[in-house]
């Protein structure tokens, strides 16, 4: 049986593909940023202190999280992976948006014309329901469906 989750729109848009589940926090920073300042053509996540995502291709895929921490800087680099073309396609939050990340999706989205996806308030029930690599449908409406 499929499992769907409905979640609020921040960001529009539809996706089908792989995810990556974070069950902590996700400091953008250290997870970003480092594929940034390189100039990579991928974000490989490159938080130590978070196993769910360090080492992991993050470019394409659809991120899991609860929600974002970290600095203040959060919003920027979620813009500019956007601007880089370097980011998640979706991110998907069992909680509500974090204002840093909101900033970022949304100024990603309206300055970079970016495709980024964000959808929050899904139930913490999706971290545990989902994991790292298994295929996952995003819908415009907020839906989100275990494959």
């Amino acid at each position: 049986m499929k499992k769907i989750f409905k979640g609020r729109v921040i960001c529009a848009g539809e996706y089908e593909g792989e995810c990556v589940v974070s069950r902590q926090g996700l400091n953008t920073l250290a997870t970003f940023q480092k594929s940034a300042l390189m100039n990579k053509k991928k974000v490989i996540g490159s938080d130590q202190n978070n196993k769910d995502v360090d080492g992991k291709n993050l470019t394409g895929v659809a991120l899991i999280l609860p929600q974002t921490i970290g600095s203040t800087t959060g919003g920027l680099v979620i813009q500019t992976i956007c601007q880089m073309k370097i980011n998640p396609s979706a991110l998907l939050f069992s909680e509500e948006i974090d204002s840093l990340a909101a900033s970022g999706v949304i100024l990603a989205k309206n300055w970079e014309n970016s495709n980024i996806i964000a959808i929050d308030k899904l139930g913490n029930d999706i971290l545990s329901a989902v994991k790292t690599g298994d295929k996952i449908r995003v819908s415009k409406d907020g839906m989100v469906e275990i494959l």
